[in-house]
């Protein structure tokens, strides 16, 4: 059942080690990202109130795709940059790096005189434009954390993206509220140096590991040529992102910021979920450009379907565990946030059916980037124009705003179960070879959490938080090791060795 899965013969011990090392690393991150993100979303609700979370939320959505965008794809594109040249690593960094600086910083002072995409609404403060000095930091965070990962470090992605921001936003939040002339605009502030903060964590790890580019200096040819290059990968990890990210900004269009303000609750809760997918990605990509230039086709489909079923299985037991106690969990944000569960289970639901094509598009963005860039956009526009068609169908019925917020994250699950059969067989018919993370140890898993939680809703809310949520993912975690895991899926759990040290005889020169 093992082999088939994983698209053949067990193999590429060293890459899947070195997978399983990096998806080690990053899911502690995830669990200390998990333990500081709730007491924000906790903060946020119970203080600022569903409004005041919603006009963030619509300022968010749209700083963060432009710092995404300015990146020029970097994020999974520097790998192969790096792979493919011999000239020195800290300039090709350093290139990227100040592309990233000048476009952030041009659409930041273009969104702070004409603020309208930020604030949809209407309604903001002097200090909520402030938001728009986070562009260039957000971009320059993601090539910094895109170059460590080139060479094995997960950990600076750890202290960064885990530690350091999500608890800088949460103490800031709290802090912030108390002082009433910053306090309209102080989830804004905390994020602003959050964002800063984790820039500062990722830099000086950098700086260590890469130095000054001995011998560069800027070339507006050759920064241009590979501008030019990364467009592609750039649009492809826009619109990657912003599939998680239309339907919060559709919902804002028709519906008041309150019911964007729960939406953005239920969207936080579900991501969670999806933090595991980038716990692989910063090694992913390394170890698929390490194949491509063998030409080893078979490792890469070996390793992305084992990749994709631990993604899967991780991502299936945790959407039932927050699920299930859907209510429970969204009113610990506040008593206006329950009328969100069902929006909670479709987006969890979403996550899951997601696991596919985002696996199969780690490969794609390097073997079919133009084809692959083609289907994101048809899916994105799919998943628009389902939103919008939910939107519409809730005035017709005179629906609520938050069966509004149910139809959207609906139309988000509904678009990225499509996206993950197209990519799939795209991935499979380029490689030769069967993309597949799919395994019925799934449904009996799932089946046996299902029966432990419907017990659990039966008891008071504190305890079906307490002791549900940790025995649906006992049974569910119980039930898919013995049925599902196989000797090459248990190296995950494995103790490992460095990164770098299992990938010593192959890995990227330190430049």
């Amino acid at each position: 059942m093992n082999e088939t899965a994983t698209g053949g013969p067990p193999g590429g011990g060293s890459d899947i080690a070195a997978l399983a090392k990096g998806g080690q690393q990053n899911f502690v991150g995830f669990l200390m990202r998990l333990a500081a993100r709730l007491p924000f979303l906790f903060i946020a609700g119970r203080l600022y109130g569903a409004d005041a979370l919603g006009r963030f939320a619509s300022a968010l959505v749209v700083a963060e795709l432009v710092a995404l965008v300015c990146s020029i794809g970097e994020k999974r594109g520097l790998a192969q940059r790096l792979s493919e040249s011999d000239e020195p690593q800290a300039g090709l960094v350093y290139d990227s790096m100040i592309v990233a600086v000048i476009l952030a910083s041009l659409a930041g002072v273009l969104l702070y005189y004409v603020p309208a995409p930020l604030f949809p609404s209407g309604e903001y403060t002097p200090l909520d434009k402030l938001i728009v000095i986070a562009i260039p930091a957000y971009a320059l965070t993601e090539i910094v954390l895109a170059a460590q990962a080139y060479r094995y470090d997960i950990a600076t992605t750890v202290r960064a993206r885990a530690v350091v921001e999500p608890w800088t936003i949460s103490i800031l939040a709290g802090v912030l509220w108390l002082f009433k002339p910053v306090r309209e605009a102080g989830l804004s502030l905390a994020y602003l140096a959050s964002i800063y903060a984790g820039l500062f964590t990722a830099l000086w790890t950098f700086v260590r590991s890469y130095g000054a580019p001995q011998g560069w200096t800027p070339d507006l040819r050759r920064i241009a040529r590979m501008t030019w290059r990364a467009l592609p990968l750039a649009m492809a990890d826009a619109i990657e992102w912003g599939t998680r990210r239309i339907d919060l900004f559709i919902l804002g269009l028709f519906a008041a910021p309150a019911a964007v303000g729960v939406y953005y609750v239920a969207q936080q809760v579900a991501s969670l979920p999806q933090k595991l997918k980038t716990s692989f990605e910063p090694i992913l990509g390394p170890v698929i450009t390490r194949a491509l230039k063998d030409k080893d086709y078979a490792a890469i489909a070996r390793q992305v379907c084992q990749v994709g079923f631990w993604i899967t299985a991780a991502q299936a037991g945790i959407a039932l565990a927050l699920g299930i106690p859907g209510e429970a969990i969204m009113g610990l944000v506040g008593p206006n946030f329950v009328g969100g569960t069902w929006a909670l289970g479709f987006l969890l639901a979403a996550e899951v059916v997601a696991a596919t094509a985002v696996v199969s598009e780690a490969a794609l963005i390097y073997v079919a980037r133009f084809r692959n860039l083609l289907v994101s956009v048809a899916m994105i526009c799919l998943q628009a124009a389902l939103t919008v068609a939910a939107m519409l169908a809730a005035d017709a019925y005179g629906l609520s705003d938050l069966w509004r917020a149910a139809g959207a994250a609906l139309s988000l699950m509904l678009a990225l179960a499509v996206s993950s059969i197209i990519k799939a067989v795209m991935l499979s018919r380029i490689l030769q070879d069967r993309v597949n993370n799919w395994r019925w140890a799934l449904v009996w898993a799932a089946a046996a959490a299902i029966v432990i939680g419907q017990a659990a809703v039966l008891l008071p809310e504190w305890a079906e938080l307490i002791f549900g949520i940790p025995a649906i993912l006992g049974v569910y975690g119980w039930v898919i090791w013995r049925r599902g895991f196989g000797p090459e899926d248990r190296v995950l759990f494995r103790r490992q060795k460095k990164i770098g040290d299992v990938l010593s005889t192959a890995a990227p020169p330190a430049g």
